[in-house]
C-alpha cells in the first residue's frame, strides 16, 4: 500500500480512475484504535484521494494547462507559473538514458525556453539542447518550452520535460478544480450498505488474526461491525408567523417545506439591482426571474421593493467594473430621490455559465463584501431558466437571513422548555477556524464566531471574522482585558 498518515492506498483496490487536468483517484482505507465506551475499538472507513498520474510530464503539461492538440510554441507565463506550482516537489525519472534510469525532485521550472539555457562544462558554456544531442544523441523537440529544474538554485540540474516521466504513487496535495471535485465524488460514493461491504472486504483482506503485531498485544479483531443501540430523537416543532394558513410545523425525517407559511419575521430590502454574466440569457428572461422571486419574497413575509433601484445589467463575464457602477448609479439615483446617503441594500447576482462559476463567485464575493459592503445572492443561470417554487423559495429563506430576518423558531424556545437554554439568559456561540489550502503558503488563516442575539429564540446570529497566523488553529483574538490606569479593565477580542 501506499500510506498517508493513518490511511492506505493501491489501485488494487479499484473504483478509481481519471479525474482530469493529470491526476487521478486511488481507493483505499482509514485506520486507528481508539478507546471507546465498548472497549478498544478499531476505527476503519473507506477513503478516496487524488494521485498524480504516472505519465510523460509533457503529457501531463497539456492536461493540466487545458492545451488541445499540438503543444505550442512557446508558452505564456500565467502558463508556466501554474504549471511550476503543480510539479514543484513532484518526483520524475529521466527516460533519455536507455543503460540507467535516474529519479528527480522537481524543484522548479525555469523561465528561459529550453534554447537559451546554457551550463559550465569544463569551462566552456554549452547549451541544454547541444548538450543532449552530443552526448546522447538525443534531438530535443519542444526547445521553446521551459525546461524543468532539480537541486538548488546554485547548483541546478535542468531537465527538458519530454525525457521525464511522473512516477506513480504520489499523491496529489494541491486543491482540486470544480470538475475534479465532481469527479472523485462520483467515484468515492458508496450507499450505506455497499460501504458497509466495502469495509468488511478490508478487514477480511487485512486478515488482523494472523498479524504477529496484533498477536504480540493480545489484540482480536472481530470481523463485523460493532452494534449499538439507536434512537430516533422527535423533530422540534417549528414555529412560523401566525398570518400563514400554517403556523406550527412537524418535520418529517429531517424535511419540511414553506408551502402555506410565512417567515416569523421577514427582513424588509428598499433599494436592490441585478447583473447578469450569464451569456445565453436574454434580458427578459433575468426580469423574469427577478419578478418572480421578489414576489415568493413577499409572500413568504418579507418586504421587498417591487422594482430595482437601477435598471437590470447584462455584463460580460468577469466584468466587476459592471459591479461598481451599478453600486455607484444605485446611490446617484437614491440621492436624486432625496434619500442621500441610503444606499443599495442587495444585489443578485446571475453567475457566467460552466467552469468559469466558482471563480466569479469568489470575485463577486470579495468586491461586494470586503470593498463595497454589499450583501449579494447568487444564482446559476440554470436556475434563472427554470426556477421552480421550491428554489424560489429556498432563495427567499436564505435571503431574509442575509438582511436580518428570522426564517421559523423553536416552539419549545417560546414556551421555555428547552433546559439550560432557557432557564437563564442564554447565548449560543459558535466559532470556527479555516486554513489554507496546501501549497498557498503565505495565507492566512481565518478565524469566524458567531453568536445569538435574540433568547430565548436564538434563531438570529451575528458574525464575526479576523485574520490570523498561517494554519494558527487557536483563535488569536478571542478575548481580551487589558488594565488601564484610568479607565481599569477593558475588554476587547472577537467576543468582548
Amino acid at each position: 500500500y501506499t500510506p498517508i498518515s493513518r490511511s492506505f492506498f493501491s489501485k488494487s483496490f479499484g473504483h478509481g480512475g481519471d479525474i482530469g487536468s493529470g491526476v487521478e483517484c486511488w481507493r483505499g482505507y482509514y485506520q486507528s484504535l481508539r478507546p471507546t465506551q465498548m472497549g478498544l475499538s478499531l476505527n476503519i472507513d473507506i477513503s478516496a484521494t487524488a494521485f498524480y498520474k504516472a505519465q510523460p510530464v509533457m503529457d501531463f503539461a497539456l492536461e493540466y494547462l487545458n492545451i488541445r492538440g499540438d503543444a505550442p510554441r512557446r508558452l505564456f507565463d500565467q502558463d508556466r507559473l501554474k504549471l511550476k506550482k503543480a510539479l514543484k516537489g513532484v518526483r520524475v525519472v529521466a527516460t533519455h538514458r536507455p543503460d540507467i534510469s535516474i529519479r528527480y525532485k522537481i524543484t522548479g521550472i525555469t523561465s528561459a525556453p529550453l534554447n537559451e539555457l546554457t551550463f559550465d562544462l569544463d569551462g566552456t558554456r554549452v547549451s541544454v539542447v547541444q548538450y543532449f544531442k552530443r552526448q546522447y544523441d538525443y534531438s530535443l523537440k519542444y526547445v521553446q518550452w521551459p525546461c524543468l529544474q532539480a537541486g538548488s538554485d546554485s547548483r541546478p540540474t535542468y531537465l527538458p520535460m519530454e525525457v521525464c516521466n511522473i512516477l506513480g504513487g504520489q499523491r496529489y496535495s494541491r486543491k482540486l478544480n470544480e470538475r475534479q471535485v465532481t469527479n472523485i465524488l462520483r467515484l468515492a460514493c458508496e450507499r450505506p450498505d455497499k460501504r458497509e461491504g466495502s469495509i468488511v472486504e478490508v478487514i477480511n483482506r487485512n486478515n488482523y488474526g494472523i498479524d504477529d503485531n496484533a498477536k504480540e498485544f493480545g489484540i482480536k479483531v472481530m470481523n463485523q461491525l460493532a452494534l449499538v443501540d439507536a434512537r430516533v430523537l422527535p423533530p422540534p416543532r417549528l414555529k412560523y408567523h401566525q398570518s400563514g394558513r400554517e403556523q406550527i410545523c412537524n418535520p418529517s425525517v429531517g424535511q419540511w417545506n414553506m408551502n402555506n407559511k410565512r417567515m416569523i419575521n421577514g427582513g424588509s430590502i428598499r433599494h436592490w439591482a441585478c447583473v447578469s454574466f450569464g451569456s445565453r440569457l436574454q434580458w427578459n428572461d433575468v426580469s423574469v426571474f427577478c419578478n418572480y422571486l421578489v414576489g415568493t419574497c413577499n409572500n413568504m413575509g418579507m418586504q421587498v421593493s417591487e422594482t430595482p433601484c437601477v435598471d437590470i445589467v447584462q455584463a460580460r463575464q468577469g466584468n466587476l467594473e459592471a459591479v461598481k457602477n451599478i453600486y455607484r448609479q444605485s446611490a446617484q439615483v437614491l440621492a436624486q430621490q432625496g434619500l442621500e446617503g441610503q444606499n443599495l441594500e442587495l444585489l443578485f447576482v446571475v453567475l457566467p455559465d460552466g467552469p468559469n462559476a466558482s471563480d466569479c463567485y469568489g470575485r463577486v464575493k470579495r468586491l461586494c463584501e470586503i470593498e463595497l459592503g454589499l450583501i449579494t445572492q447568487c444564482c446559476l443561470p440554470k436556475h434563472v431558466q427554470r426556477a421552480g417554487t421550491q428554489y424560489l423559495q429556498n432563495m427567499a429563506l436564505k435571503i431574509n437571513v442575509k438582511v436580518g430576518g428570522r426564517n421559523t423558531v423553536l416552539e419549545n424556545a417560546l414556551l421555555r422548555r428547552i433546559p439550560l437554554l432557557t432557564d437563564k439568559p442564554t447565548i449560543i456561540f459558535g466559532a470556527d477556524v479555516t486554513h489554507p489550502s496546501p501549497g498557498e503558503d503565505v495565507s492566512p488563516s481565518i478565524a469566524a464566531v458567531v453568536a445569538s442575539m435574540d433568547w430565548p429564540e436564538v434563531s438570529k446570529y451575528t458574525c464575526l471574522v479576523s485574520s490570523q497566523g498561517h494554519r494558527e488553529e487557536i483563535i488569536a483574538d478571542l478575548f481580551t482585558e487589558v488594565k488601564d490606569p484610568q479607565k481599569g479593565v477593558i475588554y476587547g477580542g472577537m467576543i468582548r
